[in-house]
């Protein structure tokens, strides 16, 4: 059964990579429980879903649909051999860290269970940023991240409660469509004519996604 390998928060810190003075991108692996609820919407409310962790840029990061980041422990070690460095837990920014589950390839409206309390529900894929390039450090950082297409998954709290490391996840629901975060996040960076497949994911698909992925339609009938 896939299980959490790691809860991480990030405390803000000086952000030389963006306009925005601070960010929460040095995520640290928890050793007790953490809180998870709703954090409300962008600029307004609370910026991540777990308690104690900091959004930095509170326009283009957290919020209801952002609550949390997952990314894949098996994704990080390939990119540790890719790039030749160590990379702990909640180095990409991730509040959870799975194990034995494929976080890219989960579909939008996927459901799962975390221990015996929390609830997500999959959204969207992480778009990466200047804070996310400088602080990983490559050349060419955000090419080579795009290009192969694991960007990980940001999930919505639908039960709130507390989660840890060692707990088991149960996808608890899959959608009866094919639209995963990975071509999401295809057809959001480097293949927008797979824009209108989006809206095979009907009412799973968050407005925002909807409207791109329908003036992409429009175009392409045009």
């Amino acid at each position: 059964m896939p299980i959490l390998d790691s809860v991480n928060i990030g405390a803000p810190a000086p952000n030389p990579y963006k306009q925005t003075r601070s960010t929460g991108i040095d995520k640290r692996a928890q050793q007790g429980p953490v809180q998870v609820r709703p954090p409300g919407p962008k600029f307004t409310g609370l910026g991540s879903g777990l308690v104690g962790d900091y959004i930095g840029d509170g326009k283009h990061h957290g919020g209801d649909e952002q609550a949390v980041y997952a990314y894949a422990r098996e994704d990080l070690d390939g990119w540790e051999k890719r790039l030749g460095r160590s990379l702990p837990n909640g180095f990409f920014g991730e509040n959870l860290t799975t194990r034995g589950l494929e976080v890219s390839g989960a579909l939008l409206g996927e459901r799962w269970r975390i221990g015996s309390e929390v609830e997500l529900v999959v959204t969207v894929p992480r778009i990466p940023c200047s804070t996310f390039r400088g602080w990983v450090g490559e050349r060419g950082w955000l090419k080579t991240f795009t290009a192969l297409a694991q960007p990980g998954a940001y999930l919505a709290v639908v039960e709130s409660g507390t989660v840890r490391s060692g707990d088991a996840i149960e996808v608890v629901h899959r959608p009866d469509h094919d639209v995963t975060v990975a071509l999401t996040y295809r057809a959001l960076t480097t293949d927008p004519e797979l824009l209108p497949r989006l809206l095979a994911a009907g009412d799973y698909l968050i407005a925002e996604l909807r409207e791109s992925a329908t003036q992409q339609r429009t175009i392409d009938l045009d």
